[in-house]
């Protein structure tokens, strides 16, 4: 008896785990009506696009779960929304990532595959009606979505940002055997599925024609949020009474700028004169005791304040920004000499992080040391912080060239949100956004945004050219077509008009 009990234990703990995995892996097509799964693989807070995604979700009443790497603080709204659910991602540790390329590379896609696994098969435990994930990156995650869709009964949308293995071909070359072994991977499970999402209308096109894409195709162009706007001066006087002390570490930059008493000045605010107690007038920097300051307005011996919101990576370039700020420096100093038409100071603002930031901060430490007439510094900002810069600035710049050709960059969607006029460097397909003469100016080489510098800051801070492309911009003149995807709008209308219709189509009660 002893024996058969110990023989029917042994089969029992055989077919137990089998039992517990086809329950656990069987097709379910009792999923949750009205909730989502947004897969990113990448941090969270740096994307924007999907971030924006969660918050339309919720806000039409859908349970959002929102996986991907933590870092950076997502929007304020995302921590608010009672309907979203953010799921952190581990990353590799340190320790692995010193390994060489070929080695790091299948560490770091099968930690992701467990991972992900375990959070869209374990973590949420009701089935999401739609799964919708962000390519790039494709591997693995294309291929995971496509399993856990088929298990779970989701229906799986795809939002093509990009082609990865364009972008893995920057680091490799075109004719790379893995290049080409991602390129399969990506068109073999992203043909198929529920919708595609896509940036460009060109992108589409190539998509359909190229790989014969499955499943409804829809543009959904990037737009701003609805608070993004031009900055108040005193947004702006609060902003950089936050970063006045930060762009001072640098003694260049800090003998660079106007001289500036907090919290009465900044770089590029001032509250003018203000009352002491005795009633006696008096300016900023005697610092008396004041009974009452005048509301802040910008000063009138400010820098231009130009920024480029920047990943640093390698579909930036770099050296065409550095070759033109030398050129406006040398142009800038030779007008002074000869007391012609004046051209001002650039305080050129950089945001974001990335791989190249390090190599392209050393070379800018260099150059501060022959540049009179440039400064070049860059910061990282809080979500709620990045649309008040943009909305303080008097000029964009785009170095976004798109490994593609195919997708467009979401920072001069920002950049016109705030009503920030923009150069852009050329590649195919940016006219589906930047509109040349309208709401910003196109490039090609460093002389020509050297050129378009000088053209727009004349006389700054009145700067015609510039007040005539920021007027353009804002009055919304820029966007006057006929085509009804090019309502210039915010997401949220953006999102209501062409995703409603797609999420709530099959929803029955």
């Amino acid at each position: 008896m002893a024996g058969q009990s110990n023989q029917i234990l042994l089969l029992l703990a055989f077919l137990l785990p089998l039992w517990l995995l086809w329950r656990f892996l069987r097709p379910r097509n009792q999923h949750s009506l009205r909730s989502v799964a947004i897969l990113v693989l990448g941090d969270i807070g740096r994307s924007p696009r999907m971030m924006y995604h969660a918050q339309s979700f919720a806000e039409n009443g859908f349970l959002t779960d929102l996986i991907g790497y933590g870092g950076s603080r997502p929007i304020p709204s995302l921590e608010r929304l009672p309907r979203v659910r953010l799921h952190h991602i581990p990353e590799l540790p340190k320790i692995f990532r010193n390994l060489p390329f070929l080695l790091l590379a299948p560490l770091k896609v099968l930690l992701q595959i467990v991972n992900i696994l375990l959070c869209l098969l374990v973590w949420i435990d009701v089935p999401p009606e739609f799964i919708l994930v962000q390519n790039p990156p494709s591997i693995p995650t294309l291929a995971l979505v496509q399993l856990v869709g088929r298990i779970r009964g989701s229906k799986v949308i795809i939002d093509w940002h990009n082609l990865g293995y364009s972008i893995l071909a920057l680091k490799l070359g075109k004719r790379h055997w893995l290049v080409r072994v991602a390129e399969w991977f990506e068109s073999t499970f992203g043909r198929s599925a529920h919708a595609h999402l896509f940036v460009t209308r060109a992108m589409r096109d190539f998509l359909a024609k190229k790989w014969d894409i499955q499943g409804q195709q829809i543009v959904l162009y990037d737009r701003p949020p609805h608070h993004f706007h031009r900055s108040s001066p005193q947004e702006i006087h609060d902003l950089f009474c936050d970063l006045q002390p930060r762009l001072a570490l640098d003694p260049l930059i800090r003998e660079f700028l106007p001289k500036a008493t907090l919290p009465f000045s900044t770089a590029i605010t001032t509250t003018g004169e203000v009352v002491s107690k005795a009633g006696i007038s008096s300016s900023i920097g005697s610092m008396p005791m004041y009974s009452e300051v005048q509301m802040p307005s910008l000063r009138p011996d400010r820098p231009a304040l130009v920024v480029s919101s920047t990943s640093w990576t390698p579909d930036e370039d770099f050296r065409i920004l550095l070759d033109a700020l030398s050129d406006y420096d040398k142009k800038a100093e030779n007008l002074a000499k000869k007391k012609g038409q004046p051209l001002p100071k650039i305080l050129m603002m950089l945001t974001g992080k990335g791989p190249l930031k390090e190599i392209f901060m050393k070379e800018v430490a260099e150059l501060h040391k022959t540049w009179n007439w440039v400064r070049c510094t860059s910061l990282w900002l809080e979500a709620e912080d990045y649309p008040t810069l943009l909305g303080s600035a008097d000029l964009g710049v785009c170095l976004h060239s798109s490994s593609s050709s195919l997708d467009l960059p979401m920072k001069v969607v920002d950049m016109f949100g705030c009503g920030l006029p923009v150069c852009a460097l050329k590649f195919d397909c940016l006219d589906e956004l930047v509109k040349d003469g309208k709401n910003g100016l196109i490039f090609q080489t460093a002389s020509g945004l050297a050129s378009q510098l000088e053209q727009l800051l004349t006389s700054f801070p009145e700067a015609p050219a510039l007040r005539a492309l920021s007027a353009s911009l804002n009055s919304g003149s820029g966007f006057s077509r006929k085509d009804e995807e090019w309502n210039w709008c915010t997401w949220e209308e953006n999102w209501d008009r062409v995703m409603r219709p797609l999420i709530l189509s099959d929803v029955h009660s």
